[in-house]
């Protein structure tokens, strides 16, 4: 805005919570279509590019014709994209800021290629927290089940989203205050380097199985590096995920004009999408984020890809937990650290629990995470 004044945005209000809890346990019926309704070649590969991954079992059908799979399978984060509810596309509140803030996943089958998915989601739950970032925040959790073109449930999913006031986030919210005020970050060739190093020795498990039985509690796995955070590289992960409110002419029209609190005026005052948090850092600033930054389904896509690199093609990732601690803004460089929990047998399979953690380039808490895998036994 190149207004001296501050614009005011909507509030939490109590009669806009009365109105969500009558929702909780009803089933959403008609929302906005998916990104993606099947799980083809290229969705499933422009998914996997837009977060870095280059497993050849999600991109290379030869190779994966190779498999026990007998041809592609879709990446386990994928199924974001043929969800708007479990991306962060929250009912009520018009106007009030969602932060995509964390999920818990569990898989029970792969989505082949070619598979068609349909979802089912209601409203789990609404927790109001005192947060430093915008003070008074509303949680708000959805449930939503994915199942394929047979009827098979292939993933079942809780996420959540913090729905904050802008002005205060903005105004009174301290999380970010150093942040905000420290110039920009520039990084010299040797720090560039020693990052982009773990690039190169990026590790994808691939053919060779990863036995239970060689496993170690205790035991690290190789740190994945995601960054430097780029608008770009947000952009990349749209692309392949298709965001929630990313519309052109007519479309991005008819969404607001069904949807006005959707639209909030640019410096052009044309209306436009809350998205753009992501990609233009003044309204990111706005908004009390300390600049543009990365989506959270992508940082929770970002741990499971640290895992089915880990686990090898026969391996499967059954269940996964994401809890994002804050931004990542642009410059922002992310180190994935994981080590094995326990290892124990369940209903004759073989698992592995896994913890992650992942912190910036000043050693500052971005996400923590976890994982269940099933790993093949020697026995």
């Amino acid at each position: 805005m190149s207004s001296t004044e501050p614009r005011q945005f909507p509030k939490i209000t109590e009669s806009g919570l009365d109105e969500l809890r009558e929702r909780i346990g009803v089933k959403i019926g008609h929302t906005v279509e998916p990104w993606c309704h099947e799980a083809t070649r290229d969705n499933i590969r422009h998914y996997a590019h837009g977060i870095g991954d280059d497993n050849p079992l999600w991109c290379d059908p030869d190779y994966a014709a190779k498999s026990h799979h007998g041809g592609i399978v879709a990446l386990p984060s994928f199924l974001f994209s043929t969800s708007r509810i479990v991306s962060g596309y929250v009912g009520g509140l018009p106007g009030v800021h969602a932060m995509w803030s964390g999920a818990d996943w569990t898989w029970h089958k792969p989505v082949h290629r070619n598979d068609e998915i349909h979802t089912e989601a209601h409203l789990k739950d609404l927790v109001e927290h005192q947060t430093r970032f915008a003070g008074r925040a509303v949680q708000q959790t959805y449930h939503v089940d994915f199942f394929n073109q047979t009827g098979d449930k292939v993933a079942e999913a809780d996420s959540w989203c913090f729905r904050t006031e802008r002005d205060h986030a903005r105004e009174q919210g301290t999380k970010y205050t150093e942040a905000r005020s420290s110039a920009p970050r520039r990084y010299t060739d040797e720090e560039l380097g020693a990052a982009y190093q773990l690039y190169r020795d990026e590790e994808i498990r691939g053919a060779t199985p990863r036995y239970w039985e060689d496993v170690k509690e205790g035991e690290a796995l190789p740190v994945m590096f995601k960054g430097p955070m780029t608008v770009t590289g947000f952009i990349a992960y749209a692309q392949g995920w298709g965001g929630l409110y990313i519309r052109a002419n007519k479309l991005a029209w008819k969404l607001i004009d069904q949807h006005p609190g959707v639209g909030i005026k640019n410096r052009f005052g044309i209306p436009d999408c809350p998205e753009r948090v992501h990609w233009e850092e003044d309204f990111a600033l706005e908004v009390g984020a300390p600049g543009a930054y990365d989506y959270g389904p992508e940082r929770t896509s970002w741990l499971t890809h640290q895992l089915t690199n880990w686990i090898g093609d026969a391996g499967f990732l059954h269940k996964a937990s994401c809890k994002i601690r804050r931004h990542n803004p642009e410059g922002d460089m992310l180190f994935i650290k994981a080590k094995v929990k326990r290892k124990f047998i369940e209903n004759g399979q073989h698992m592995v629990e896994i913890e992650q953690e992942a912190r910036n380039q000043n050693d500052e808490l971005s996400v923590i995470g976890s994982g269940i895998v099933i790993l093949p036994s020697k026995g």
